[in-house]
């Protein structure tokens, strides 16, 4: 049998591999090379666990060599002995380009095993929970408003049922789009920034959980949150249970159809920005508003709009989180006429409308420091002017650069800063 040797880019897609790598792993050249990664070979698991340290190892000491195993194109298992390089297309002098990886088939059984922190991550993995911070940290701003105002305005139960239901709904949803953007075609022509924020879980790619599976996750998640549902409306007051199931069918209306055929909101030139906007700002907001609260909402005028308030500025910040991930999967969602607002006008201008959410987040945090009344809500104002210029920096001058994950980390980021800060001046 003939050694492998294959080369790929920082992102791990197959640039070159010779005969070897052909009889080896059974793929011919040309269903590769440019099109896909080397991940291709590995379960899931053991990407997740042990990649990254390879890479290291490899840079470090200019080569890592190790046991492993891999996958055929024919679901053959095989063992091998790997060797990692990296590669400098410009001589060593330069920045790295890549990485080299000969690997030779071996009769030793190799067994590699799995961490059970490794089998946590890739639960976290599949159904992108990290992330959930974007729709409970709104709802902690509710129950911290209501806290601060004053003793026994909302229902405690129901407060917690909101959090529980929600992150479980942002799962299901998470879960959902995930699969339509691998059976549309999305996920697969996404061959930029692996492993990083944008172009979904990867879950699917990297083996992690099947199509199939996807879909099954994803319906079990959505009958769970619909049940707590279910409960949260029977212990609302009756006066505000309408209010509530209106704007618990409206979000998990537009949560399936961000992505969902026909309507493919996500692809629809702003539409799919404004789904973000409603369903991570206002809609949680004023819903969880009328679930926890003790008396008739509607009634109280003040409350009302107070809790929209919150919602608006956090939704917004929100969005920039959508917005910057849209700039890496720019390439691979035209292709798949995923028309977003980057599409739609293209990296350059698509910086100005970040800055935009920026300034209308902060013109709509005064709004809301003037409705409640309260000063200390300038603190989460200049986290956001500050925090938020520096990030619109990074991004200003890396838009077209790998280099832009800080600012979309930096995104994410801002996002909590900016909400912990509400939650905690709200309250106190």
């Amino acid at each position: 049998m003939k050694k492998s040797t294959i080369t790929c880019d920082m992102e791990g897609r197959i640039l070159t591999m010779n005969d070897g790598a052909e009889q080896v792993f059974g793929y011919p050249k040309e269903e590769l090379i440019g099109k896909k990664r080397v991940s291709i070979f590995s379960p899931g698991e053991i990407v997740l666990q042990n990649v990254e340290g390879w890479l290291d190892e490899a840079v470090k000491k200019g080569e890592y060599i190790g046991k492993t195993y891999f996958i055929k194109k024919n679901k053959e298992k095989f063992n091998a002995k790997i060797r990692i390089t990296p590669t400098f297309a410009n001589g060593k002098d330069k920045a790295q380009t890549g990485y080299c990886g000969v690997t030779e088939v071996i009769e030793e059984n190799v067994d590699v095993p799995i961490n059970f922190s490794t089998k946590l991550i890739k639960g976290l993995a599949i159904t992108r929970m990290p992330f959930t911070s974007a729709s409970i940290l709104p709802i902690l701003a509710v129950g911290a408003y209501f806290a601060g105002v004053g003793d026994g305005l909302f229902n405690i139960l129901n407060f917690v049922l909101c959090i529980f239901g929600v992150l479980i709904a942002h799962l299901s949803v998470n879960v959902l789009n995930d699969y339509f953007d691998f059976k549309d075609g999305t996920d697969e022509e996404n061959n930029d920034y692996f492993q990083q924020v944008s172009g979904g879980s990867r879950a699917i790619e990297l083996g992690l959980i099947t199509l199939a599976g996807t879909k099954k996750l994803g319906i079990i998640l959505t009958i769970v949150a619909l049940l707590i549902g279910g409960v949260i409306l029977f212990s609302t007051n009756p006066a505000n249970v309408d209010a509530v199931l209106m704007i618990t069918l409206i979000g998990l209306f537009l949560g399936y159809f961000y992505t969902a055929p026909p309507l493919r909101l996500v692809a629809r030139r702003g539409l799919g920005e404004l789904t973000i906007f409603l369903t991570f700002g206002p809609l949680i907001t004023l819903g969880t508003a009328f679930a926890i609260f003790n008396g008739d909402l509607s009634m109280a005028q003040e409350h009302l709009m107070n809790c929209l308030y919150i919602g608006i500025p956090m939704g917004l910040l929100t969005t920039n989180i959508l917005l910057i991930n849209e700039f890496p999967d720019m390439k691979s969602d035209t292709k798949t006429n995923k028309n977003h607002l980057v599409v739609t006008f293209g990296k350059k201008a698509s910086r100005w409308i970040y800055l935009l959410i920026l300034g209308l987040t902060a013109y709509t945090t005064l709004m809301l420091a003037d409705s409640v009344g309260s000063e200390k809500l300038l603190i989460p104002l200049a986290i956001l002017v500050l925090y938020g210029g520096y990030v619109f920096s990074i991004l200003f001058k890396k838009y077209e650069s790998r280099e832009l994950v800080a600012a979309n980390w930096g995104t994410i980021t801002l996002q909590a800063l900016f909400s912990i800060a509400v939650c905690l001046t709200l309250l106190f």
